[in-house]
């Protein structure tokens, strides 16, 4: 049976009812003064971590909002204008709105259109209402224990975070607004990554002459968009690992979870533990404006997430009626678009706020878009493109998810959850349990495209897209080309559980944003639709240090002690900080800096001039080969690597082998052009950024605070190969020094062989608060620069004794 691709759903009734504020907060200890049911105690540990303890589940969820305004209201509070469609009435409309999580930058006109029409439709109105009754109260009680916070403080005026202090846009928020938040990451890796796209698409102007695409064009156009989307998903990484009870010295469950996310804005993790005795008990951290724990672990099950390769949407390439560019055909019928008008209000020069109007057109499939990852997909007078969002009808299904697996208590469980809602909106799971099971799945919501459908359907576009990279771009023109349908699928239009990829194992199981193909190499995963991801091909160098270092520690083969994963040697792999692409290529890399010190103490560069050398051959000669503050080298081989990677062929002396996937491609290819002139243009950027070819990692690299620098151990997880990634200057702006995605929070659980308490190590990497004048802005940054973790306190006994513990009561009504 064919069905229609996932669109917006039809406009329903007003969005949910607003919220009434608390009447009373207070930050002191002492009894309950108001209703049991919003009153909650915070137990502080050190980190200024919260500890949240409830007898109900909306007084849990005002916990969590007071605790989490406390710190971090400024930062949610400028989402939360994000997603009420008013960025373009408080700052303009010519300001930019950065989406971290994405990396997209677009305009706030753009973002305000594109937010109000969401608005508009009643879309997140509709899909919250599929909430279950407990669901409704914990998002309910956030937002009253948000507002309690903001109220207590004296409002916008008396906020102690200067960034936000006195600002109009500072209010109190309604339910939903927090529903409006979460459905922002559903789309995250889908619409929300096209907001220019969609917002800016519009019919061509009467008298455009039809300019149908060429061969060549459309060449070009796939070749643009191969580049585009692949450098977009090297932005995106995390590290999971799942050790069994084979894989373990003493053959209990281990994880390791290492999300790599941004260091700034609302996709950063706020860490914190969730209790209701006999109803919930879980520990761990959840994305800004998010009332459950998405990665972390309970008694029994520890889980994390990693982003999948899976696409979570498709172009439709519609057939247009001539004359009449908002009609399309449709089995030879002409198929009017729907025009969607939204208006916004839009702060101009001399302060006043001025109307915009807009019209989006909306198809079968979801709206017209006009460029994809910045590369141009034209709406012309033939021809035009629609975007199907997998995600666009999913909010229920992924909190039914995350808050069915916090409560789960095997991994087993776990699996049944995520093919009962398949709400996981873009990302991997990897889980391990007490009695270790270990599981990898990429179970979710993902587009009901077979590579049978992708063959017959795609356009002459989506053949090459499709081929190189996996996205199919589908004919429009032909319902028989809508997605498909499974008799086992949670929602219509995607692909169901029986065929997305999962592995259970009591080794081991990992992922590093590759494909599930070697999620073990010992029982590779295959047979999948190619738009899940790649099998039988080369993986990045992170996933295959990942994999050696895993396989080596639990054969006891890497010189430190005896077999088996213990919770200290897990800590130790993922800050090892080696650069697995200088372990391949460096001695190579010398000899050939050596050989130009010696033709005259120069290196070429592909500008076809020369620069000296300088220290670069000691400097890269005495290097260990890990991205240690004091360590120099680092900076210089990582510049180098940066050119060097992408060169045509590839930079590797040995090419990939299928029959050894984990171990090949490797060595330096000296003979290419690209990788000879690399290591000039990295001195020539070094140079031209005032930077010295030896310099040390800690001296480019580190958080201002305080007038101090606190260093950041880490460097590129993508193209280096380093476990525990850092990146820098990824959006206009930025500082060149302090790091604004990768490592975040790192957590490392295991059980023991005796005792209910779970044992673990965590880290926030950039801290707790976003506050600047907050004790817990850059207090385990500082441990983070030292490779140091706190301990992971779950049960009460470890609760209180941490030696900075702190507990006060929340109230409110």
């Amino acid at each position: 049976m064919r069905l229609r691709a996932a669109t917006v759903l039809a406009a329903v009734a007003a969005l949910v009812a607003i919220a009434a504020p608390p009447a009373l907060a207070s930050r002191a200890a002492g009894p309950a003064r108001a209703q049991a049911q919003l009153s909650a105690q915070i137990r502080y540990t050190t980190g200024g971590v919260p500890h949240i303890l409830a007898h109900s589940w909306t007084g849990l969820g005002f916990g969590y909002g007071y605790a989490f305004a406390q710190d971090n209201l400024c930062t949610m509070a400028n989402d939360y204008v994000t997603v009420e469609a008013q960025r373009s009435r408080y700052f303009g409309p010519a300001g930019v709105d950065v989406e971290r999580g994405n990396g997209v930058v677009v305009s706030n006109l753009d973002s305000d259109l594109f937010y109000q029409q969401i608005i508009d439709s009643g879309v997140v109105q509709h899909l919250a209402q599929a909430l279950t009754p407990t669901e409704k109260l914990v998002e309910i009680g956030y937002v009253k224990g948000y507002n309690a916070y903001l109220a207590h403080v004296g409002g916008a005026a008396g906020v102690p975070d200067p960034t936000c202090r006195g600002q109009a846009w500072v209010k109190p928020i309604t339910v939903g607004d927090s529903y409006l938040r979460f459905y922002q990451l559903m789309l995250l890796s889908s619409s929300g990554a096209m907001i220019q796209g969609i917002s800016e698409a519009a019919p061509p102007k009467a008298g455009t002459a039809a300019a149908p695409a060429s061969a060549a064009a459309t060449a070009r156009t796939g070749h643009a968009l191969d580049a585009a989307l692949r450098a977009q998903r090297r932005g995106m990484g995390s590290n999971a690992v799942a050790i069994g009870s084979a894989g373990t010295r003493d053959h209990r469950g281990l994880l390791l979870g290492n999300p790599h996310f941004p260091w700034l804005g609302t996709e950063r993790f706020f860490q914190s533990q969730l209790t209701i005795p006999g109803k919930i008990n879980v520990t761990g951290a959840s994305l800004y404006g998010v009332p459950l724990i998405l990665i972390g672990h309970n008694a029994s099950v520890a889980w994390s997430h990693t982003v999948s390769t899976a696409f979570r949407f498709t172009p439709f390439q519609l057939t247009l009626v001539p004359g009449h560019p908002t009609e399309y055909l449709q089995n030879g019928k002409a198929v009017a678009m729907t025009p969607r008008k939204v208006t916004i209000m839009a702060k101009q020069p001399d302060g006043s706020l001025a109307p915009v109007h807009h019209t989006f057109w909306w198809t079968r499939y979801g709206p017209m878009f006009n460029n994809l990852e910045g590369i141009s997909l034209p709406w012309g007078t033939t021809q035009g493109f629609a975007f199907a969002d997998v995600n666009a009808g999913n909010l229920a299904r992924a909190v039914n998810t995350w808050f069915g697996i916090d409560r789960a208590t095997t991994t087993q469980q776990v699996l049944s959850i995520l093919q009962k809602y398949q709400g996981i909106p873009w990302v991997n799971t990897i889980v391990s349990d007490r009695e270790g099971v270990a599981l990898y799945a990429d179970i979710g919501a993902i587009p009901h495209v077979t590579n049978a459908e992708a063959n017959t359907c795609d356009t002459p576009l989506g053949k090459f897209t499709f081929a190189q990279v996996g996205l199919p771009i589908l004919d429009g023109s032909k319902t028989a080309c809508d997605w498909g349908s499974d008799a086992d699928a949670a929602a219509p239009g995607i692909l169901g559980p029986k065929h997305e990829p999962y592995l259970l194992r009591n080794d081991y199981v990992t992922n590093s944003n590759d494909s599930f193909w070697l999620a073990n190499p010992h029982q590779p995963l295959t047979g999948f639709p190619r738009i899940i991801g790649t099998e039988n091909s080369a993986r990045t160098l992170r996933t295959r240090i990942g994999l050696l270092e895993v396989q080596a520690r639990i054969d006891g083969t890497d010189g430190q002690g005896p077999a088996g994963f213990t919770l200290a040697a897990m800590k130790r792999l993922d800050l090892s900080d080696i650069d697995y692409a200088a372990q391949l290529t460096l001695p190579a890399l010398v000899k050939l800096c050596q050989s130009f010190q010696a033709a005259g103490g120069t290196a070429p560069t592909s500008t076809g001039g020369k620069v000296p050398l300088g220290n670069a051959c000691t400097a890269l000669a005495h290097w260990n080969m890990r991205w240690d503050p004091a360590q120099r080298g680092a900076v210089l081989f990582g510049e180098f690597w940066h050119f060097a990677s992408g060169a045509t062929p590839s930079p590797f002396s040995h090419r990939f082998e299928l029959a050894h996937p984990v171990t090949t491609p490797y060595g330096l290819n000296t003979a290419n052009a690209t990788v000879r002139d690399a290591l000039g243009d990295a001195i020539a950027a070094l140079r031209k950024a005032h930077v010295p070819v030896d310099t040390t990692l800690g001296a480019v690299q580190f958080v201002s605070y305080h007038g101090s620098h606190i260093t950041i151990p880490g460097g590129p997880g993508d193209p280096d190969g380093i476990y525990n990634a850092i990146y820098e200057n990824t959006e206009p702006g930025d500082s060149l020094t302090s790091p604004d995605t990768g490592s975040s929070f790192i957590q490392v659980v295991t059980w023991p062989a005796h005792g209910a308490c779970p044992v673990g190590s965590t880290i926030l990497t950039y801290s707790e608060s976003s506050n600047p004048t907050s004790p817990h802005f850059a207090d385990q940054t500082k441990l983070f620069s030292k490779k140091e973790f706190l301990p992971d306190r779950f049960c009460p006994a470890q609760i209180a004794a941490d030696p900075n513990l702190q507990t006060v009561t929340v109230t409110g009504n």
